[in-house]
């Protein structure tokens, strides 16, 4: 069994992104309460009932172990919020961003910002975060059809180090709402929140 204790004395839980631009940064409503519900039942952690959200710059962001970052529409990071979030995820931070559908563009635009000298890169299916707890020897589940075609995880490399994990042409977050909005497949809910529970637990203990 896993052990947590060494990693805070509050419930673990991630920071929501509220960020500029018009997109729904606020969309997936029960995600997070559903995934920390996983983690606390399955891994034993002390996790929160929910996430925080905050903005990049607001004080309290650097203090959350995982940022989380999901919507539809456009992202808009200021100078100050790229060096901030830079900063966050070179000390130790980790960054789930989930594309819904239609964030791709301005996601990828505004991490350049973050690390201008870094490119996503397709993670292989050998990769931990397919395995750490559940073993995905495909990648990543397929939750919605959006673009057609497989989906996509994709990283950001700091030193070696995976400081983001980019799901992409899956919409796992939608996969992992309340039951009653996939009783047609729970199969499906229940292999996006497998995968984000590998999520969480790769981004606690790497």
């Amino acid at each position: 069994m896993f052990s947590f204790n060494h990693l805070s004395a509050q419930p673990v839980i991630p920071v929501r992104i509220q960020y500029s631009g018009g997109g729904d940064w606020y969309g997936n409503k029960t995600t997070w309460r559903n995934i920390l519900s996983k983690a606390r039942d399955e891994l034993s952690v002390d996790a929160g009932e929910r996430e925080a959200a905050h903005r990049i710059l607001d004080a309290e962001f650097k203090q959350y172990p995982i940022a989380y970052i999901s919507g539809h529409g456009n992202i808009v990071f200021s100078d100050l919020e790229a060096q901030a979030l830079r900063r966050y995820l070179i000390e130790g931070g980790f960054l789930f961003a989930d594309d819904d559908y239609g964030m791709d563009a301005s996601f990828r635009r505004e991490m350049k910002k973050v690390f201008p000298e870094l490119n996503f890169v397709e993670l292989p299916f050998s990769h931990l975060v397919y395995h750490i707890f559940y073993h995905f020897d495909r990648g990543l589940p397929k939750v919605h059809e959006h673009a057609g075609g497989a989906p996509k995880g994709l990283g950001l490399l700091y030193e070696g180090r995976l400081v983001c994990f980019y799901s992409f042409n899956t919409d796992i977050s939608d996969g992992c709402e309340d039951a009653e909005i996939h009783k047609d497949d729970p199969q499906k809910r229940e292999q996006a929140l497998r995968m984000a529970l590998n999520i969480f637990l790769f981004a606690l203990l790497n």
